[in-house]
């Protein structure tokens, strides 16, 4: 294993100041990579310096006071969430064992609240058998806010060796199903209306076998029915050992296995599914595939797919509206970052950060690797690299990425962004009262960020309450507002750990709308629909999506804090066949469904 040694200077995250370490790029496959790495650590480092040499240890850009009320409240033990994750690992360092594991946050049972699915491990990946105790899990909410574990009576305890999960009402009868991504078969879940699900994956002819990833709904050829793109990571093979460079047993990188093609399943409309992948142009290339979504990203109508992959260039399908996918994420700039060198990509989500009514791209990566924004710069002219002058660069160098959400914290109008982390490799042994050895090798803080308006983050971890300083391997990441109170919260998962529900508390700047927006014809949510919200002079745009951060699915309504607004003058909605209807007379503060047909043609 060819690695080479450079040298950086490190900000200490808890704010001890700097120190210089030698850090290690493992698996570096050539010397013409390690030059194209090295320099953009170097492009990365000195735009960085615009923005954070100033900063404090954590990468604020300002230096706030730690709020005495914290932002982020831990509510999983008040509310009965009761899941703790099991990987299965018995001390072999399996490789799948790290990769672990997603959450979704969606509204199984129609009662107008948010309940929580969360995907679990299983001994039988050291040839044990499945057992009870580790199949996935799902929580409803009731109506005190609490939740119970209705896994059995829903019939969703998938037992395989799970990984991530998305939703979508995929034969239109107004109930949320289930499509979970395993390492092994992966299984869809069809929601009965009545509280239980079937798994209808041999009927529905999905045949998904080897390590996916994360997953969406999108219903890319404009038929009406959801489809379902799969990413897939590597080809795994259990007998691979790997070590550290002490020669101590750690797991193995992706770069030992080879990279898998992606699937695209095509829905019939009459409950089965057509693997397409070949003939649209999916399936023809392969990598390693984590992080996956489905957006029009270059606002032609259509919705794209863009994967983050690990360690290799990302794809960016460009959807040709003939049932085909161009790959041009190289000619888009979404392929690199800014140096010119791959990246190890996990979560991704697809937001306007800068208030453009652009949709740009946002990536986690592996430790020595900042987290990646890719600024989108409008129709067919792609995107750029922004990280180095956008202020979160420096503070993620250090942790690696997986779970990321954007959303309004505080309803200032701009979105904020949370990120899960935990290391995949031996890392420094961080004091950790929730994670036991040899976990607390693997276990890092998160992160969190505050955005100025234009795109331009400070971190905020002296706000978050515990969500930052707490020591884990969390991985998953969803949100949507759990307690109806117009704020957004979230749920992560972790590995061989405890999920967490996290309750927004943070001070607020303003007043806030959620929209859903349904096609009454097709009985269900209008994912890939476009949400623009006209305040004045002001617009914000949100869209309706089935999957984004890390194998996990947040709540599929648009969110928008308005700031200081005190009227909505007009809701623009761009369905997914790019009709355009505006609404008006919306009051604030409130979640409003606006159906397809009841308002005005929009020219």
């Amino acid at each position: 294993m060819n690695r080479v040694a450079y040298r950086i200077a490190e900000k200490d995250y808890m704010g001890q100041g700097a120190s210089i370490r030698k850090l290690r790029i493992r698996n570096s496959p050539a010397p013409h990579v390690v030059v194209l790495l090295i320099l953009s650590l170097c492009v990365a480092g000195t735009a960085c310096d615009r923005a954070d040499q100033a900063d404090r240890a954590d990468g604020s850009a300002e230096k706030r006071v730690a709020d005495p009320h914290p932002w982020f409240v831990d509510i999983t033990e008040a509310t009965g969430l009761d899941f703790r994750h099991e990987s299965g690992a018995r001390g072999n360092r399996r490789f799948p064992e790290i990769m672990l594991s997603g959450a979704a946050l969606f509204d199984y049972d129609n009662d107008g609240d948010l309940d929580i699915y969360l995907t679990n491990g299983s001994h039988a990946i050291e040839g044990g058998t499945e057992s009870e105790e580790t199949v996935n899990r799902l929580f409803r909410q009731e109506i005190d806010g609490r939740f119970t574990d209705v896994t059995q009576d829903a019939g969703i305890g998938d037992p395989h060796y799970g990984m991530g999960a998305t939703v979508g009402d995929m034969d239109n009868d107004g109930d949320r199903d289930v499509y979970l991504t395993n390492l092994g078969p992966d299984r869809l879940y069809v929601n009965l209306g009545n509280g239980r699900f079937v798994d209808a994956t041999d009927q529905a002819g999905i045949r998904v076998d080897g390590w996916s990833s994360s997953a969406s709904f999108v219903d890319y050829d404009g038929d009406g029915f959801l489809d379902i793109y799969v990413a897939r990571y590597v080809k795994y093979e259990p007998g691979i050992r790997c070590t550290d460079e002490v020669g101590r047993p750690d797991y193995c990188g992706p770069s030992s296995y080879r990279g898998v093609s992606d699937v695209l399943l095509h829905n019939n409309g009459d409950g089965s599914f057509a693997d397409v992948s070949v003939s649209s142009g999916i399936g023809q290339v392969a990598s390693r595939g984590l992080g996956v979504v489905c957006q029009d990203l270059d606002d032609d109508g259509r919705p794209d797919i863009y994967v983050a992959n690990d360690g290799e260039p990302n794809f960016l399908w460009i959807n040709m509206g003939d049932g085909t996918f161009k790959e041009s994420a190289l000619l888009m700039g979404a392929a690199v970052n800014a140096g010119g060198a791959p990246e190890a990509g996990m979560g991704v989500v697809a937001a306007d950060f800068d208030g453009d009514c652009l949709l740009d791209l946002f990536v986690t990566h592996m430790v020595r690797e900042s987290n990646t924004l890719y600024r989108n710069l409008g129709g067919n002219r792609g995107f750029n690299d922004v990280s180095g002058v956008c202020g979160h660069g420096g503070s993620s160098l250090v942790f690696t990425g997986f779970g990321v959400c954007a959303f309004d914290v505080e309803l200032d109008g701009d979105l904020d962004l949370v990120i899960a982390n935990g290391a995949v490799l031996r890392g420094p042994l961080r004091p950790s009262r929730d994670v036991a050895a040899p976990w607390n090798l693997y276990a890092e803080p998160n992160l969190f960020y505050l955005n100025d308006g234009s795109g331009n983050f400070s971190a905020a971890a002296e706000l978050a309450g515990p969500f930052c300083p707490r020591v884990e391997v969390s991985r998953g990441l969803a949100s949507g507002d759990i307690d109806a109170d117009g704020d957004v919260d979230f749920v992560v998962s972790n590995i061989q750990g405890p999920a967490r529900l996290y309750r927004n508390d943070a001070p607020r700047k303003g007043r806030w709308l959620t929209v859903r927006a349904v096609e009454p014809k097709l009985n269900r949510d209008s994912i890939g629909a476009s949400i623009t919200v006209i305040c004045g002079d002001r617009r914000m745009v949100r869209t309706i999506s089935a999957g984004s951060s890390y194998l996990s699915c947040s709540d599929a309504s648009a969110h928008f804090g308005l700031g200081p607004a005190r009227r909505i003058d007009r809701i623009i909605v761009r369905w997914p066949d790019g009709v355009r209807e505006f609404f008006t007379g919306i009051d604030l503060d409130r979640v409003v469904v606006l159906q397809r047909g009841s308002g005005e043609p929009e020219s």
